[in-house]
């Protein structure tokens, strides 16, 4: 594991492949971390890439350098903190890309600066939140999917996310991911990632904000002024979804109107987690857009 700094955050990554190959930079969601694309960076890394996998705020050991700092977990902190680990890496317009949270963050960041990005792996879809629209239901059954964030709304949900972080985070694992058969071992490595003092605070901050509950860090309205104006996204795209996962019923295919580069949209044989349940289809899908760019 490797640390770098930028204008907020002290950023853990894990970095594999040689220090000359093309650049990747992979984000992870919530409840994950960056060892869910392990095997995908072995894969990359053999076709000569060098791959990045940071901890994203609130998770491992990424920390905040000011105790003054917003604990926000808001798109736009999490797309910036893309935008800022590269600059410091000093990545050449990286292919970016993620799954949950780190799709978000992968589609907030190409959107808001496709200039610096090469090109983008999305799970799923066109991931950019709209606020207003999480202001209103949606259908019975994907509500029921939805627990968690109708928890966290509560201060019962901040306190039962602090004291049963673990049985709530395998449970999401379990539910999301209902054909993945994970050993011991591979909960346990991610689930340190979880000890992290702002853990809590992120996560609660992001689905309150994402519900329009809690106001976001006034010096990033701007960005998420232009977010909510739901820009498309222009650099070439891949955008993957998992046949099996029950947060995105029906998948993402319709979100194709919102990729007006070069796009290409899959289906894997998985649930919410792409990248550990099939690494190789999320691979292939970052070298397909590499062989694009050259």
């Amino acid at each position: 594991m490797k640390t770098i700094e930028t204008d907020t955050l002290q950023i853990a990554y894990l970095e594999h492949g040689p220090d000359n190959g093309w650049p990747v930079l992979l984000s992870h969601g919530f409840p994950y971390d960056a060892h869910a694309f392990n095997e995908v960076a072995l894969i990359l890394s053999k076709a000569g890439a060098r791959v990045i996998a940071p901890f994203t705020r609130g998770f491992g050991e990424t920390h905040f350098i000011s105790a003054d700092t917003m604990r926000s977990g808001q798109q736009a902190a999490r797309g910036a903190d893309i935008i800022e680990l590269s600059d410091a890496l000093g990545l050449n317009r990286p292919i970016i890309g993620g799954f949950d949270w780190g799709g978000n963050s992968s589609c907030t960041a190409a959107a808001l600066w496709p200039q610096q990005i090469g090109g983008l792996v999305s799970y799923a879809g066109y991931d950019i939140v709209d606020v207003s629209g999480q202001r209103h239901a949606a259908t019975p059954s994907l509500e029921r999917v939805c627990w968690y964030q109708h928890l966290f709304k509560s201060e019962r949900g901040r306190e039962c996310l602090t004291e049963n972080r673990y049985e709530l985070s395998r449970m999401l694992w379990n539910e999301w991911s209902p054909n993945w058969r994970f050993d011991e071992e591979t909960f346990a490595r991610t689930s340190k990632a979880f000890e992290n003092p702002d853990f809590v605070d992120v996560v609660i901050h992001t689905y309150r904000w994402m519900h329009g509950l809690k106001a976001g860090d006034p010096a990033l309205q701007p960005l998420e002024d232009i977010l909510a104006q739901k820009p498309k996204v222009r650099v070439p795209s891949i955008t993957i979804d998992g046949k099996a996962d029950p947060l995105k019923p029906g998948g993402t295919s319709g979100h194709a109107k919102m990729f007006i580069g070069l796009h290409e949209h899959i289906v894997a044989d998985a649930g919410h987690n792409v990248p550990q349940e099939e690494p190789q289809v999320f691979a292939d899908a970052v070298l397909k857009v590499h062989n694009w760019l050259k």
